[in-house]
């Protein structure tokens, strides 16, 4: 990892930069698979999973007897940690519940919004180097309680065609309704458009490659919308000379280990503490089954020195991150200074793990900097807010006036009409 010390504003916005690539031929060709299984539906899928995947596929469903199977060879105890994590993002979700509100802005007019739930939403979940079965419960766990009607999944299969057991256990206790083997840019066609397998969705969620995030922002381009803009993944520790280093290093690390394009960025106002975290890393780095991937993603990252816990919330709300961690002594005083961040994880023990598997919070979060605009998944990412409002007589007398001038200070004779009729109709 970089390090700099006590850096000067002109440097905040290098420190703040994501690693970049050239996309210009990722973009074409996500384009290329995106047209082919708009065209071709359930053919080019399979195709494009015996090239990728190296799956060769008859059906692409996931059937009944492959979801039993799965449940045989999941050991009870990964099963009951599941079902743990899956409670308790369930009942953290529920609290999210919309509250019905009538408001009578007028005597006579009185406005509402009503909570609908989005019919079919798209799940997608990566199964490549690290088979994300956790995600499939911070998704489908909230559109379950939302009242989705159709909660589609994909996710890419093995060479063997079939998919990770864990995934399809955590499917089946999230209630997700039909499980389809499709990974990559041809998963999010197949859900953004239908085909003779796959039923066409209304929202895709889900992390993936930067091949799966192009595709998605592709396909948002047209009538089928996304949770949100993506990259990366990514974590910002702030802390103080109070923090334990082991700790810090071994958060830095388990981000890190998403991949190699990753990032990690710790804050520090301790000198001391950003020398042993980087003796901690270096201790820690080679245990790890991902050893590899994690150390080109420390390429990417970087500890800073700075003053204050006042500077370092300022560069935090600059970098936006998708994680942060604040492992300081004073952790309210610091978290109410928090502008810019998709989950915020206070104190020595809230390491971002429990986030991303069991403490009840959702994982799907903002990156590459969308914080500063974005949230994460939540239970209003599945629904719709739809007004209504009803106006009697009274409530016409009340505005229709100002309805009739505002119409026509915008030439808009029409709109005006509408209201002097029944203005008129009133007497």
């Amino acid at each position: 990892m970089k390090t700099i010390r006590y850096p000067e504003q002109s440097e905040l916005d290098a420190i703040c930069q994501r690693p970049h690539i050239d996309t210009t031929q990722l973009l074409a060709t996500v384009r290329s698979v995106l047209d082919d299984v708009r065209q071709r539906g359930d053919a080019a899928v399979k195709d494009y999973e015996l090239r990728f995947d190296h799956a060769q596929l008859d059906t692409l469903a996931v059937s009944e007897a492959e979801m039993h199977e799965a449940e045989s060879l999941i050991p009870q105890p990964l099963k009951d940690a599941i079902q743990l994590a899956h409670d308790n993002i369930q009942a953290f979700h529920h609290a999210q519940a919309f509250m019905e509100v009538r408001v009578e802005t007028r005597p006579g007019v009185t406005c509402w919004q009503r909570s609908v739930p989005i019919e079919r939403v798209g799940l997608y979940i990566p199964g490549g180097t690290a088979p994300l079965f956790s995600t499939v419960l911070m998704l489908a766990t909230p559109a379950r309680i939302a009242g989705c009607r159709e909660i589609v999944l994909c996710t890419p299969p093995d060479r063997e065609g079939r998919v990770n057991p864990a995934i399809l256990v955590a499917a089946r206790i999230a209630g997700v309704n039909r499980i389809f083997k499709a990974g990559g840019v041809q998963a999010i066609g197949a859900m953004a458009y239908g085909t003779e397998s796959v039923p066409r969705v209304y929202k895709i969620f889900g992390p993936g490659n930067q091949y799966v995030m192009a595709a998605k922002q592709q396909v948002s381009l047209g009538q089928t919308a996304i949770d949100m803009p993506a990259g990366p993944s990514e974590v910002c520790v702030v802390a103080d000379a109070t923090a334990n280093a082991a700790f810090v290093a071994a958060d830095l690390l388990s981000q890190a280990e998403h991949g190699i394009d990753s990032q990690v960025l710790l804050i520090t106002t301790s000198e001391e503490l950003m020398n042993q975290v980087q003796n901690q890393v270096a201790a820690q780095l080679p245990h790890l089954p991902r050893h590899e991937i994690a150390a080109k993603a420390l390429e990417n990252s970087t500890m800073v020195l700075v003053h204050d816990l006042d500077e370092a919330m300022r560069l935090s709300n600059l970098y936006a991150p998708e994680h942060l961690i604040l492992q300081v002594s004073d952790t309210d005083s610091l978290a109410a200074k928090v502008v810019n961040a998709g989950s915020v994880f206070l104190g020595q023990y809230a390491c971002e793990s429990a986030g991303d598997y069991a403490s009840g919070t959702n994982h799907t979060l903002p990156t590459h900097g969308y914080a500063t605009a974005y949230s994460g998944v939540n239970l209003d990412s599945y629904c719709r807010k739809i007004t209504f409002q009803n106006l009697t007589p009274e409530g016409i007398r009340r505005i229709g006036p100002a309805v009739e001038l505002m119409a026509e200070a915008e030439q808009l004779g029409a709109h005006k009409n509408a209201m002097t009729l029944r203005l008129k109709s009133l007497g």
